[in-house]
């Protein structure tokens, strides 16, 4: 192990002696007839893995083999449905407790309470770490609770304490991390004796993510080293568990949080032109508006705002169309702004500030656009073989993720019938 692996290594172990208590011997329900911890009679192995920002068409750019392979091999879905608002971490979020994020209560990448007047965003880490923020329950918790250890690397909100329990292993997200660096690492964690090993691991990479804001969503030079960086990661990943000879007894679960859409500077609304953004008081901006106006003003902004622009929808909180699945919780802005497909809305001092920001791509539109559909691709020797389904909303997900581990699921949203679309029969 080279020095940087260990320290990096040490660092997560002394992050758990520090918040986590020892986790007793795994117990819990017994594993779903086909799964592999029928099969080997083993604690069963998941490894969730996010690559933040892939399109479900991405695959076609042609620069991803490992990736094509194991959605050849395996089970892949011709999209993965987000839910709304199509951001990162409300997204990542409803991933692992089954939850759309108005149940969950992160209800955007940036959010208001207005019971204490406190503010979430991703650059808060104070806030980031408080387990007030996340509502329902994450499947590391629930994984806890049933006697295994987990190792969440870098999954959003894996670095606060939840319902009293933190995970075995976590880190702090450090966006400098080498990608081989974050592979290498729950490969660590994999070799540790059997008593201390995690039986559900993350992986995040936000490559993706970070080339398609600034390159688009089309075919180019900057998107494909982006992909090709996110595939070698996956493809070290599963070299390392064929090594390990653990390829036979490790499930690995391929996902994204959204997709993306191309903007333009010449698709730009102005928020300026109709209101005064202080009187707003924008918490959330561009392409989804979150406006908190206080009493006063509220009916005078909404007013000003509703059918300003053709390109912009203004819906007052408890108005929101039951196609968004957006309504219910508290921390839903009072007025809620939602741009068309590759539109853009800001103000002329942000636009001037940063004007190569709105020449690129964006998310967290309507969910249901093609353009916002996600990666998912499921590969192990729990699922299915050479199987491709129809498109599928993420919040499915947490059931199908304890059932392979052999979990009770808390209370979540989705259907468990969508458990059969991935795990194999005991014949396969």
């Amino acid at each position: 192990m080279s020095l940087s692996r260990f320290l990096l290594l040490a660092a997560a172990l002394a992050i758990c002696a520090a918040g986590c208590a020892v986790a007793p011997a795994p117990s819990g329900p017994p594993a779903r007839p086909g799964s592999q911890a029928a099969d080997s009679g083993q604690q069963p192995t998941l490894i969730l893995i996010s690559l933040d920002g892939f399109r479900w068409d991405f695959l076609e750019h042609g620069v991803t083999p490992t990736l094509s392979r194991l959605a050849a091999a395996g089970v892949h879905a011709d999209r993965l449905i987000p839910s709304f608002p199509t951001k990162t971490f409300p997204n990542h979020y409803t991933i692992v407790t089954g939850l759309r994020p108005a149940e969950h209560g992160l209800v955007a990448n940036n959010i208001l309470d207005p019971r204490t007047g406190e503010r979430f965003s991703l650059s808060n880490r104070k806030a980031v770490r408080d387990g007030k923020w996340y509502g329902g329950v994450p499947i590391w918790v629930t994984a806890e609770r049933a006697g295994m250890r987990t190792a969440p690397l870098f999954w959003p909100g894996s670095e606060a304490e939840i319902l009293g329990i933190r995970p075995s292993y976590s880190l702090a997200y450090d966006g400098d991390m080498r990608p081989d660096d974050r592979v290498d690492l729950v490969l660590e964690w994999l070799d540790l004796p059997a008593p201390e090993r995690p039986s559900f691991l993350t992986l995040y990479f936000e490559d993706v993510d970070d080339g398609a804001h600034r390159y688009g969503p089309d075919p180019s030079e900057g998107l494909a080293r982006a992909l090709g960086i996110v595939d070698r990661a996956v493809e070290r990943l599963v070299e390392g568990l064929e090594q390990r000879d653990l390829s036979l007894r490790v499930d690995l679960l391929i996902v994204s949080d959204h997709g993306m859409s191309a903007t333009s500077r010449s698709r730009v609304i102005f928020l300026e032109d109709y209101v005064d953004p202080e009187e707003a008081n924008v918490v959330d901006w561009s392409p989804i508006l979150g406006l908190w106006p206080s009493p006063e003003h509220a009916d005078a902004i909404y007013q000003a705002l509703a059918g300003a622009h053709p390109h912009l929808a203004i819906y007052r909180r408890e108005e929101i169309p039951d196609r968004y699945q957006f309504s219910g919780h508290e921390r839903i802005p009072l007025i809620v702004g939602i741009s068309d497909d590759g539109w853009s809305v800001t103000t002329r001092a942000r636009f001037n500030g940063c004007p190569a920001c709105f020449d690129g791509g964006e998310h967290g539109y309507e969910q249901s656009l093609d353009s916002m559909g996600a990666l998912l691709i499921a590969y192990g020797p729990s699922f299915r073989r050479q199987t491709k389904i129809g498109p599928i909303e993420n919040f499915h997900l947490y059931n199908v993720m304890c059932a392979v581990l052999g979990l009770e699921p808390a209370h979540n949203s989705g259907d468990p019938a969508r458990v059969e679309d991935f795990l194999r029969s005991p014949s396969q």
